[in-house]
């Protein structure tokens, strides 16, 4: 044998060699296309679950909205209840707030009586609701002379 026949036979040997490698890759990529092949054939079927799936949570979510819009318009009356309950409240608040100042400002005056004479204690109560009802009998008494006059 010559150095060509010898070559051509090195030649030969690798590539019956090549061939085998790339025949084994060429095995293993036809594997993984049919695995590839078997979930696309199955993809239809799972995007079909998929979207009743979805459309089912859709109309459950709409009921649900719809269930809610529903009590919340149940509830709004209740709403507004309570509103005008917390403005009754603050009118009612206000107007007391008002009465107290008024009999704060009443009182002043007794208050000084008995810081000028210096009284305190029980005879001090006494003296304060002495005073009180002095101003009581003077405020009918302006009343009942105002009411005679509106009759006349």
């Amino acid at each position: 044998m010559t150095l060509i026949g010898i070559g051509v036979i090195i030649i030969g040997v690798a590539l019956l060699i090549l061939s085998i490698f790339i025949g084994h890759a060429l095995n293993n990529l036809a594997n993984v296309l049919k695995g590839v092949d078997k979930t696309v054939e199955q993809l239809p079927k799972q995007m079909d679950d998929i979207m009743k799936k979805t459309g089912d949570m859709i109309s459950e979510s709409n009921n649900t909205l719809s269930d809610v819009n529903d009590k919340l318009r149940q509830l709004s009356p209740l709403f507004y209840v309570v509103g005008d309950v917390g403005n009754i409240t603050r009118k009612f608040s206000s107007s007391i707030a008002d009465v107290t100042e008024t009999v704060k400002s009443k009182t002043a005056g007794a208050a000084d009586v008995t810081d000028k004479n210096n009284v305190g204690g029980l005879y001090g109560t006494f003296a304060l609701a002495y005073y009180w009802l002095r101003k009581r009998n003077k405020s009918k008494k302006e009343e009942g002379t105002t009411a005679n006059e509106n009759q006349e």
